[in-house]
This record gives C-alpha cells, sequence and structure tokens, in this order.
C-alpha cells in the first residue's frame, strides 16, 4: 500500500512470514521529503499516492521519501494471512522501517505494480476508512487480489494515514462482489 502502501502485500513472501535471522534483511534509509500537495489534499489523492510508491518495474527503486510523507506516525501495518501448518488466521504487526528493510530489495528484484480496482469510502469528520480492493502483478506473471483497509484522518490542512491492513485473496478467501468492480 499500500502499500502503502501502500502502499498491500501479504502476497510477498519476506512480508508475509518472519524471517530468519541469518536472512535479515539490510536497513532502507528512508530519504526526507516534502509532501505532495496532491498526494495529501483528497482522500483520492492519497489512495492514489499510497499504491503509486510500492509500484514499478525491475530495478526501480520504490520512493520511500514520498510514502513516508503520507503517514502520521508511529506507523504500523498490519498483514492478515493464515499460518501454512495450522490454518490459524495470523496477524503481523510491523513498523514503517520493517516493512521497507523486508519489502525493498524482494520489489526491486520481481518487479511489483499494485493498483486499486475497486473502492468503498466510509466518512465521518476527520475520519475515514477506505476498503480499497486491489490486483498485483509481478514481471514474472505472478497475479493476485486482495483488500487493503486504510484509516485517514484529516488534521484541517491534509490527509493522513493513520494504519493499513491488507489480506490476500485465497482459494477459501473470495473477495466478496461486492467489493470487485
Amino acid at each position: 500500500m499500500r502499500i502503502r502502501l501502500f502502499i498491500a502485500l501479504a502476497a510477498i513472501p519476506l512480508v508475509a512470514s518472519p524471517l530468519p535471522a541469518q536472512d535479515a534483511p539490510a536497513h532502507v534509509p528512508i530519504p526526507t521529503v516534502a509532501a505532495r500537495a496532491q498526494d495529501v489534499e483528497t482522500i483520492d489523492g492519497i489512495v492514489a499516492a499510497f499504491y503509486e510508491v510500492i509500484s514499478g518495474p525491475v530495478g526501480q527503486p520504490r520512493e520511500w521519501g514520498r510514502d513516508a510523507t503520507l503517514y502520521l506516525e508511529p506507523i504500523f501495518f498490519t498483514i492478515a494471512r493464515i499460518d501454512p501448518e495450522t490454518g490459524a488466521p495470523l496477524g503481523r504487526t510491523i513498523s514503517k522501517q520493517e516493512f521497507v528493510d523486508e519489502s525493498d530489495a524482494w520489489l526491486i528484484e520481481n518487479g511489483f505494480v499494485e493498483r486499486e480496482i475497486h473502492r468503498e469510502t466510509r466518512r465521518f469528520g476527520n475520519i475515514a476508512h477506505v476498503w480499497s480492493t486491489y490486483a498485483w502483478s509481478t514481471a514474472d506473471g505472478g497475479t493476485g487480489r486482495g483488500i487493503n483497509g486504510i484509516h485517514l484522518y484529516h488534521d484541517g490542512s491534509r490527509w493522513w494515514i493513520t494504519h493499513a491492513t491488507w489480506d490476500s485473496e485465497r482459494e477459501d478467501n473470495p473477495i466478496p462482489a461486492e467489493y470487485l468492480p
């Protein structure tokens, strides 16, 4: 997300499961940049940016500095998945930095594009919840879908993402028709 982050990426094996100590990822510095007005002025803008920053072809570094401007710190992501051994639901909550460290190399090496295919938004006052159905693909032909739950807060001048949670579509967890285009 979504993945932002945006950019939303339970399908990425490095993010979906804990890494063994010997495979610990390198720390990826997140540059400090100013927020782009078009990214944070509207719900449409922040959701579009959430998907744009995580997407790119093989070899293209992701825009982690731009991505960081979307979130109210401290920001955490929760990845919902199923334990492959027990079949039990698992939730893993990680920081923005953990997400970047664990996914950056994989995203660059594999190429990854995530796009929104359907959205439902509920807003009350200065809060909103975006239920965003996504489709992803990799350069080698991998594909998948899922739903990002994106929590937003408006501070009077701009929108901030305060949390994002996602789950991937699986054979036993198909996306309901009402969340598809």
